[in-house]
Formats: C-alpha cells, sequence, structure tokens
C-alpha cells in the first residue's frame, strides 16, 4: 500500500510540474497551490446525515449518524445522561467528521437551524473570534463542541445543508430513530462540558441560568 500511494504521488507531481512548465509557472508556491488544489478536487465523497433528541431538554439525551460514501453505508448513536438538544446536534455534526479517517468532501444533512445556520452563516467562526462572545454581555453556549467542529470543518471541505425534520426524508428519519434509542439507553454517559458551557453568570440563579441554556 505504502508503495502505491508513493508512486500515485510521485505522477500527481510529475503531471503538475509539467502542466506548470507548459503555463510558464517557475514559481514553487504557485506549483504548491496546483498541488494542494489538485488533490481537494480528488478528496472522497461523503454525505453524513445527522440528529439530536433530547428527553426533556435539558434531560437525558442521544445522538445519531449516518455515513454514506459509494456503496459502503455506517452509522453511529451514543446517548448522555444530562444534556441538551443542541449540544446532541452538535455532537452528531463532531461525530460523523470525526469518523472520516482522512480529508474529505462532505455534504453534511441536519434539520437543525441552530447547527446550519451557525456554519453557513459565519455565526460560530465570529463568536469564537470574539472570545466565545455573542456580543459584549452575552457568551455563546456550547463553546467546547463548537470549538472542535470548527477544526473538523478547516479539516475537510464541508458543505452543511438543512433539512426539515419528519418530513420523510429517510436518512434523516433513520438518524432520529437512533438518536431517540441512544437517549432512552440505560448506559448513558456524562456530557463532559455542559456544566461550563452553561454559562452561569457571577449574580445569576440557577433558575435564570437555566432559561438561557441551549
Amino acid at each position: 500500500m505504502k508503495r502505491g500511494r508513493t508512486e500515485s504521488t510521485s505522477s500527481l507531481v510529475k503531471s503538475l510540474f509539467s502542466l506548470n512548465d507548459r503555463q510558464g509557472l517557475g514559481n514553487s508556491r504557485e506549483g504548491s497551490k496546483a498541488i494542494m488544489t489538485q488533490r481537494k478536487s480528488e478528496a472522497k465523497r461523503v454525505v453524513i446525515f445527522t440528529d439530536g433528541a433530547c428527553l426533556g431538554n435539558p434531560g437525558p439525551g442521544g445522538y445519531g449518524v449516518v455515513l454514506l460514501s459509494g456503496k459502503h453505508r455506517k452509522e453511529l448513536s451514543r446517548g448522555f445522561r444530562d444534556t441538551t438538544n443542541n449540544r446532541m446536534e452538535l455532537r452528531a455534526a463532531i461525530a460523523g467528521l470525526e469518523a472520516l479517517k482522512r480529508s474529505c468532501k462532505v455534504v453534511l444533512h441536519t434539520d437543525s437551524r441552530y447547527l446550519a445556520d451557525a456554519i453557513t452563516q459565519g455565526w460560530a467562526s465570529r463568536w469564537r473570534a470574539k472570545g466565545w462572545m455573542r456580543n459584549k454581555k452575552e457568551r455563546a453556549l456550547n463553546p467546547d463542541l463548537w470549538e472542535r467542529l470548527l477544526v473538523l470543518c478547516e479539516t475537510h471541505d464541508v458543505e452543511f445543508k438543512w433539512v426539515p425534520g419528519h418530513a420523510g426524508v429517510d436518512e434523516n428519519e433513520r438518524c432520529d430513530a437512533l438518536a431517540t434509542a441512544a437517549a432512552e439507553g440505560s448506559d448513558l454517559e456524562e456530557d463532559h462540558g455542559r456544566e461550563r458551557s452553561a454559562g452561569i453568570r457571577a449574580g445569576q440563579t440557577a433558575t435564570e441560568a437555566q432559561r438561557h441554556r441551549e
């Protein structure tokens, strides 16, 4: 396998170098950019469906993921004792992307506006740039998970697509079933990071903080 990869890379580099010669590109930086563009275009294509569920919100929760690539299919699910629906939506996307062993071109389907809009409209990136502040007074919730997801989006070429929930989209329905079954399971894990993400401000009561949790 190692020899095959070496030969493939070598032929790729040779073809790109000859392309550069024809175009008069003597610049090694431009050659490197061409190689990266070629590799990106040859990235494995994967379709991911994700969903999160929470019984009570907050309460027991779970996520479900379906990964599709060519003839291959993989399902993932996991349950947590005390969490929120939005954290399960985020964990589902993270789990799907973390399951990929190399950089891929991904179309990720979610029925969560919270997840889809925060990525496609750049909200999550702006929250991170501002030290996880939504504005001068309010902290962004779930920064631990947003940070992981943004890093994965930098590793893979990810397109987020929103789909309506419970609208007969087969793989979305399957993810919902996986997430619900995981939330109803008996061997639930602790959702590490949730307490810190809840963001109880100084002088704020637990009840007041609960109203702002997602």
